[in-house]
């Protein structure tokens, strides 16, 4: 029962911080919404900054998961470049969502030093994997000009997380999608 009022927990909390960022909600907001005492998530997460590396950490192992199903699964460079980003575009929920690492991004004052860290973890496994994509990419002929894969990464993943920003301020998926045009272009079918 303790690990599904965790799992219940920790589902909830990524939900709010997705839509509303880290300081969107409060341990009342989530009692609420799991059904249980305010009191009792101090028996999960002492804090919310706690919460907040549990939440990192959680995204990192589904992504990492996720990503290496992408590999599995798409052999070419364009074909899981493209998969990351329909994935990316699948968080946006209609433009009511962000992915955890872009939500937490956007208010980075009141996060621990552990959650930062835990984030800069995060896109650092983010950068290797897009990194790969672009190198197979190359390989293989499916991503059109690619001379430094790593540099191609470190420009790609700011741009995923900014064409969702701005899809999510407008509240329009099709700006994400616009916002990708020139990448996605590049990519071979």
């Amino acid at each position: 029962m303790a690990s599904d009022t965790k799992k219940n927990l920790l589902d909830s909390a990524e939900r709010a911080a997705r839509q509303r960022g880290y300081d969107g909600f409060s341990y009342a907001d989530l009692a609420a919404d799991v059904g249980i005492r305010k009191a009792s998530i101090h028996h999960h997460f002492a804090s919310k900054a706690d919460l907040a590396v549990a939440l990192m950490r959680r995204y990192y192992t589904d992504l990492e998961a996720a990503c290496a199903e992408i590999d599995s699964n798409h052999p070419t460079g364009a074909a899981r470049l493209n998969a990351l980003i329909a994935r990316y575009h699948e968080a946006l929920d209609g433009g009511q969502s962000l992915c955890l690492c872009v939500s937490f991004s956007t208010g980075t004052d009141n996060l621990s030093a552990a959650t930062i860290a835990e984030m800069t973890r995060f896109r650092t496994m983010m950068l290797g994997w897009i990194t790969r994509a672009f190198l197979q990419g190359q390989k293989d002929g499916t991503i059109r000009g690619v001379v430094d894969p790593t540099a191609e990464a470190r420009a790609a993943l700011p741009l995923l997380e900014g064409a969702q920003l701005a899809a999510r301020v407008a509240q329009d998926p099709q700006k994400f999608e616009a916002a990708l045009g020139l990448l996605t272009a590049r990519c071979a079918p």
